[in-house]
């Protein structure tokens, strides 16, 4: 019997959004600089094996057109689920969220709004570290990349792409269940370039 593959929480931050006058924080489209980056971030989700099989997406604007522009940079159709509870969550919501998804899901990818996802990150990533931890070359430890923690801890900009790998089952996700493996931030280039 081989043994399941760990579970990975992949989590983007939207790709920058506009600020029009009198439109609803919850309809805010991209900005330029949204658009040019969020197929950049699909990019990167394809190269470094991070594609998922299922996507949590806020239903607020600026994520489902982030979700729009990084689906054709993947080789894969995962289902997407537009989940109205991620809008604006907070990291306990987004948990409750994450603790429903089914078992057998091994990559989910997580669109939504700061503070959340920086906020849920953290959660998953630093409870209890240094007890007992040993810190390797390269500065990871043994809770994986302490130098991305940092990152994630001092800023999660737009675009930002946190990898996490879940140490049990999703409906046991709690503070301090999962390992911070990288954090990017992809940026597409101007064009002309």
């Amino acid at each position: 019997m081989t043994t399941p593959i760990p579970a990975r929480l992949v989590v983007l931050r939207h790709a920058k959004s506009a600020w029009p006058p009198d439109v609803p924080d919850h309809e805010r489209p991209l900005g330029k600089r949204g658009r040019r980056d969020a197929p950049a971030a699909g990019r990167r989700l394809l190269a470094d094996g991070w594609v998922p099989d299922l996507v949590l997406c806020s239903t607020a604007r600026r994520t489902r057109e982030t979700w729009d522009l990084v689906a054709p940079e993947l080789d894969a159709r995962p289902e997407v689920v537009f989940e109205p509870r991620v809008y604006g969550a907070s990291a306990a919501e987004l948990l409750n969220v994450l603790r429903e998804v089914p078992e057998q899901r091994r990559t989910v990818l997580l669109i939504s709004h700061q503070p959340g996802v920086q906020d849920v990150v953290l959660a998953l990533a630093e409870q209890g570290k240094g007890e007992g931890k040993q810190e390797e070359e390269g500065g990871r430890d043994a809770d994986g990349d302490g130098e991305a923690l940092g990152r994630v801890r001092a800023k999660f900009p737009t675009s930002g792409i946190a990898v996490l790998g879940l140490r049990g089952a999703w409906a046991d996700l709690a503070p301090g269940t999962a390992t911070l493996t990288d954090f990017t931030v992809p940026r597409g280039e101007a064009p002309g370039k």
